[in-house]
């Protein structure tokens, strides 16, 4: 029997989600938690080298590759980062060793449905790993089991439920199109027979179906104004969730939209979806620059910087071509090392110090410089200040949007400096000035955090050429 990775990649978490239910323990259950997540990652990385044939229901090309890899990596060093994290809310008494046990089953879960989603090639497939993961995150936002807890995994579960409805009706709605070309059945959903018949398909439906995606999966990606659960989702779970949900789960529901997009595109009758994203990325741009001005969570602001992102993110796909959709996924994967580098700091520096108001923080890198300054390199980062590697996915997104559509760049610059401003007066009041709030140490492990900031570091300076090359071989795809 020849090793397959693409079913290696599904059955790792899905057996450690098993193992870990019957487990008791924190430490023993951490460390199984940690190595399932490696394995994953490794044999995701595997896939460069050796891809198995398509099938009805698997199919791995470059720009899911992009998106296995990422995931399982992020996926790995959160657990890493959770390690430490969960096991300080098992000493202070906010999580019980049972939660516990619940909490590690639920993170493995939860990366075996983000993998199905991006390995699926059965649309309908994909709409059920989406679900649920939707599903396992909402049990893991109201872990802590308070009234805001609560109340913001009810909201998202809502919320959630209704974007993820709309995918499913819009999901029909392509079958409906392709069933007079391709007949009846599982044929009718299979994605690489799809995209090559997408041309004879009615481009009426298509247009419906393709709103109604939109809606959909972009209520999961968090675009304005679909975007309501996603602060308090933030704010109120885990902080490692925190870190899943930016870096991890919005990408996992923007690989689904771009998977449409990619069949709309082969209908020249069909509309074309590029405008629908430029808008509702610059929508999602502005809107949360200008909100983060009025956040006085920590976790909270930093959920708003993930809508901003995930925004300028959507514009690049929207805009298209090499340059613009090179951009969109130096981007997305910049942002989602980042950003979750970000909450690993974060989710220390609440614990430090008792609290997730920014009020009742400061000084930091006085009373704890790690923690401090290596939020200030995450700022600097998120931020799109140079050398890092959002500088240099910001750069293109704008220089090649002045080159098709100069009005258009100027909103998206304003939005950029906004969002900016914003997070530097936020951060001069969290690491600088007179120490405030609550001083202590924490057993946190700072490996995955600078990890993260080192590789963002590394692609604003240096790209290998084969890292630049498969990038431009998924631009193309994009269309």
């Amino acid at each position: 029997m020849t090793f397959d990775p693409v079913i290696a990649v599904l059955l790792i978490p899905a057996g450690a989600a098993m193992l870990l239910a019957a487990l008791p323990g924190y430490r023993l259950t951490a460390r199984i938690n940690v190595l399932a997540a490696l394995a994953s990652f490794i044999v995701a990385f595997s896939l460069f080298f050796h891809r198995p044939g398509q099938g009805p229901y698997f199919h791995v090309d470059d720009l899911n590759n992009v998106f296995i890899v990422l995931t399982t990596f992020v996926g790995f060093t959160t657990s890493v980062f959770s390690a430490s994290y969960i096991g300080h809310e098992l000493e202070i008494g906010r999580l019980t060793p049972v939660f516990l046990r619940f909490y590690h089953a639920m993170y493995q879960v939860l990366m075996f449905a983000m993998n199905l989603a991006l390995v699926a090639n059965n649309i309908g497939l994909m709409w059920v790993a989406i679900e649920l993961a939707t599903l396992t995150t909402v049990l893991m936002v109201g872990i802590y089991r308070t009234h805001e807890a609560l109340e913001a995994a009810w909201k998202y579960f809502i919320l959630g439920s209704v974007g993820i409805a709309l995918a499913l009706f819009g999901t029909i709605l392509v079958y409906m199109a392709a069933r007079p070309v391709m007949g009846e059945g599982a044929d009718a959903m299979v994605w690489t027979s799809l995209v090559v018949r997408a041309a004879e398909f009615d481009p009426a439906l298509l247009n419906l179906a393709f709103v109604f995606l939109l809606l959909g999966y972009g209520t999961k990606v968090g675009l304005a104004p679909l975007h309501a659960w996603l602060p308090d989702a933030h704010a109120e779970g885990p902080t490692p969730i925190s870190a899943v949900l930016s870096g991890l789960l919005l990408n996992v529901a923007l690989y689904a939209l771009l998977r449409f997009k990619m069949l709309l595109a082969v209908n020249p009758a069909a509309l074309a979806p590029g405008p629908l994203l430029v808008t509702m990325g610059l929508i999602s741009l502005v809107f949360a620059a200008f909100m983060l001005y009025r956040r006085r969570d920590i976790k909270r602001m930093f959920a708003y910087s993930s809508i901003e992102h995930m925004g300028i993110i959507a514009f690049a796909f929207g805009m298209g071509g090499p340059l613009a959709n090179f951009a969109g996924l130096l981007h997305m994967t910049m942002h989602s090392l980042t950003k979750s580098a970000i909450f690993f700091a974060v989710g220390h520096i609440a614990q430090v110090k008792g609290t997730q108001q920014i009020a009742e923080m400061g000084g930091l890198t006085q009373t704890n410089p790690v923690l401090g300054w290596g939020l200030v390199l995450g700022v600097i980062a998120i931020a799109g200040m140079p050398p890092l590697g959002i500088f240099a996915s910001e750069f293109l997104v704008v220089s090649s949007t002045f080159a098709r559509a100069p009005w258009l760049a100027i909103i998206l610059v304003f939005g950029l400096l906004v969002g900016l401003a914003a997070l530097f007066l936020r951060l001069n009041t969290v690491a600088f000035g007179e120490p405030r709030g609550k001083s202590g140490e924490t057993h946190a492990s700072y490996a995955p955090m600078f990890a993260h900031l080192a590789l963002v570091l590394l692609a604003g300076v240096y790209m290998p050429p084969a890292l630049v090359g498969w990038f431009q071989n998924v631009a193309k795809l994009l269309g």
